[in-house]
């Protein structure tokens, strides 16, 4: 049985690529579409990384050609893109031609994905992407804002994801448009982090339009689901109250041993079990 609110981190139904937990997977990216289909899945969240960025399917019409024909005979859609490419060289840490550089390729992403269909960008604001200075945070809401335009025309929205505390977030967010910018809430980074979930949902929920599911212990490291510090049944049932009504995407740990597959089938039942019992709370 497919649930239509689960979803996938791209990568995840493939072998690890290079050590890293995530990263686009060049040679097994085409076999992850009737896979996904088999594990219970109805979408994907593509992911993008600044290496080899102009080569990425997404970025080429031929790309997005084959993207569209993959997604339709297996039923997969992509509803939203990870940019990591912005946390590995984010526009708003550069200077001069290489800031100009960044921009450039920015809204070449966001162009590719209306051309695609993707609806959401996630702009993570996190690890060497973290906004470290007040020149950094109006730098980046500068730029985006000149981007307004263009992401109406399209029906665009960039979620951001971030490590602020919930009631900065808010004041952050309160300084974008509603219509075209909002939160990407990841479960496992905001326990790692230590937040109050009876806090932070409702105040940020009106702004939520993604939700990366994960686990991870207070200050530490992405753990399989059910063994870290994110009270998920919770965190389901604030959303399900506060009127989320978005997609729940799979950002999980990687499979011991191989068992890709076996481990992210089992995630998306554990998740559509949350998501029943969140509806009938």
């Amino acid at each position: 049985m497919t649930h239509k609110r689960i979803g996938f981190m791209q990568g995840r139904l493939s072998p690890v690529i290079d050590g890293k937990i995530q990263a686009f997977p060049w040679p097994y990216w085409r076999d992850e579409f009737p896979l996904a289909r088999q594990a219970g899945l109805s979408c994907m969240e593509w992911t993008l990384d600044a290496d080899r960025i102009s080569e990425n399917p997404l970025m080429t019409a031929d790309g997005r050609a084959e993207i569209a024909s993959l997604s339709h005979e297996h039923g997969i859609a992509i509803p939203s893109l990870t940019g990591d490419f912005c946390m590995q060289a984010p526009f708003w840490k550069a200077a001069g031609a290489e800031q100009a550089a960044r921009i450039a390729t920015f809204a070449q992403v966001l162009r590719a994905c209306a051309a695609a269909g993707i609806g959401i960008l996630v702009v993570p604001l996190v690890d060497h992407g973290a906004l470290a200075s007040t020149a950094e945070r109006e730098l980046l809401e500068s730029e985006l804002l000149k981007l307004q335009p263009l992401l109406q025309s399209h029906d665009l929205a960039i979620a951001f994801e971030s490590d602020f505390p919930p009631p900065q977030l808010a004041a952050f967010i309160a300084n974008f448009p509603a219509q075209t910018f909002g939160i990407n809430h990841d479960i496992g980074n905001s326990a790692s982090l230590g937040w109050d979930p009876d806090e932070e949902i409702p105040l940020l929920a009106p702004r939520i339009l993604n939700v990366h599911v994960k686990d991870r212990p207070r200050g530490g490291a992405t753990v399989p689901l059910g063994e870290g510090a994110a009270d998920l049944a919770k965190v389901f049932a604030l959303l399900n109250a506060a009127g989320y009504r978005g997609n729940f995407i799979l950002q999980t740990a990687r499979a011991a041993e191989g068992a890709h597959f076996e481990t992210l089938r089992r995630y998306t039942a554990l998740v559509a079990s949350l998501l029943d019992g969140a509806d009938g709370a």
